[in-house]
């Protein structure tokens, strides 16, 4: 066992979540399709802009993470999708696959005793894999926080649900 073994373990079991909060997964579990475009009151993002927001930061950050010639969209537009843009079942789906696609690959990155998490990506000076493992951890459980408290604001869990 090298040092970074169980330096890398806790990265892939903060990656899956759960231990402090929901996984995604349990956040979008049994959501009402047809609630997908609500907002909160006074809130100015629908609950699938949410979510995609959530996809379209974890995919930036593992395209920066493994691509020097990557080049991230700009602050905040590209991280949401257009205020007036509605979803469809298909688009929510296609969030959710996005993510989970991004997510494995992420924990490839991190399983991959080749990969060294402490160094200096070597087309971004200060940045590292694990940095950036943490960002994407960190931003994530945030906003599937709000997301949860989202569901709740808008009465879509299901009935009978334990908090």
């Amino acid at each position: 066992m090298t040092p970074t073994d169980p330096l890398r373990q806790q990265l892939l079991e903060l990656l899956d979540g759960g231990h402090a909060h929901m996984d995604l997964d349990q956040a979008v579990a049994d959501f009402p399709m047809d609630h997908i475009n609500d907002r909160a009151p006074n809130g100015s993002y629908s609950v699938w802009a949410l979510l995609e927001h959530i996809r379209r930061a974890q995919e930036d950050i593992l395209r920066f993470t493994l691509d020097p010639d990557y080049v991230s969209p700009p602050w905040p537009k590209g991280y949401w999708p257009d205020p007036d843009e509605t979803a469809t079942p298909e688009k929510w789906q296609l969030t959710l696959t996005g993510y989970r696609q991004d997510l494995r690959a992420l924990r490839d990155v991190v399983a991959d005793p080749r990969t060294d998490l402490e160094s200096d990506l070597p087309h971004a000076p200060g940045y590292s894999v694990l940095r950036e493992v943490l960002v994407c951890c960190d931003h994530a459980a945030y906003h599937i926080g709000e997301f949860a408290i989202l569901r709740q604001v808008l009465g879509t869990w299901p009935d009978g649900r334990q908090a």
